[in-house]
């Protein structure tokens, strides 16, 4: 499709909602929504079937493309984007995607990190994590993996004001611009996010970089740090516990 005849089909969209330009859109911006389940399922369980998740993300593509307002200067891309991962996220999040043997495990890895680091005064290995619980490395690899995600919604909920209705610093409204309190909000959120990355290792400040930064998959920052995918995936999963443990005493 040339951009003159994208043009046609967006106007036939905004002007009438024409039911085929919309599934014309649909159908180019299908490997938005790809890009974020697969982005997103890594690390989840293997009970989450990533058909549902790809559901979820097209309905939140359909909002963007109920919501997109060209007068904007947003790209439709980027605003889509937002719409498509929240949708993802929130759906999750009403689910009980993760079983409770699950978590009490994860509660678990996370008390024995903590214990063996005081212990040793570093970064402990999955390895050692295994044999202070019990567990083979592979148990404890899946643990962390399955974990690291209900990291990133726990840090969602904290940010959630659930008097006002508004995720804060993680949406995009539909007004023209943020009002001063939005913004005041917006800065002193980004003030405490650089503080508080600044408390993690360095290869966790690298790690956390490359993956939501650089947005590079869990095996390529192995590749470019020369450590092992399930090393990544345990640094990935530290970092965003802490990350969850220093916000939630920032925000309270």
């Amino acid at each position: 499709m040339t951009l003159m005849d994208e043009q046609v089909v967006w106007q036939k969209w905004i002007d009438i909602r024409d039911s085929y330009a919309g599934d014309i859109l649909i159908k180019k911006y299908m490997p938005l929504v790809s890009y974020h389940v697969q982005r997103i399922s890594v690390g989840l369980p293997k009970s989450v079937n990533k058909d549902d998740l790809m559901s979820l993300g097209l309905f939140g593509l359909y909002d963007a493309l109920e919501k997109f307002d060209p007068t904007r200067d947003l790209k439709f891309d980027t605003y889509a984007s937002f719409r498509v991962r929240g949708a993802i996220i929130d759906g999750l999040r009403k689910e009980d995607w993760l079983p409770r043997s699950s978590r009490e495990k994860a509660k678990k890895v996370e008390a024995a990190i903590e214990k063996l680091e005081q212990k040793h005064l570093r970064n402990v290995s999955s390895e050692e994590i295994a044999e202070e619980l019990g567990l083979s490395e592979g148990e404890v690899v899946t643990v962390m993996n399955e974990g690291f995600f209900a990291n990133i919604l726990s840090i969602d909920d904290q940010m959630y004001d659930h008097d006002e209705g508004d995720t804060i610093g993680y949406s995009i409204k539909d007004e023209n611009q943020d009002t001063p309190e939005d913004k005041l909000l917006k800065d002193e959120l980004i003030e405490n996010l650089s503080k508080v990355i600044t408390q993690l290792s360095e290869k966790e400040q690298l790690v956390i970089s490359f993956f939501y930064k650089e947005e590079l998959t869990l095996t390529e920052i192995g590749q470019v740090m020369n450590l092992s995918t399930s090393r990544i995936s345990q640094i990935h999963s530290k970092a965003l516990f802490k990350l969850r443990k220093i916000l939630e005493n920032v925000i309270h």
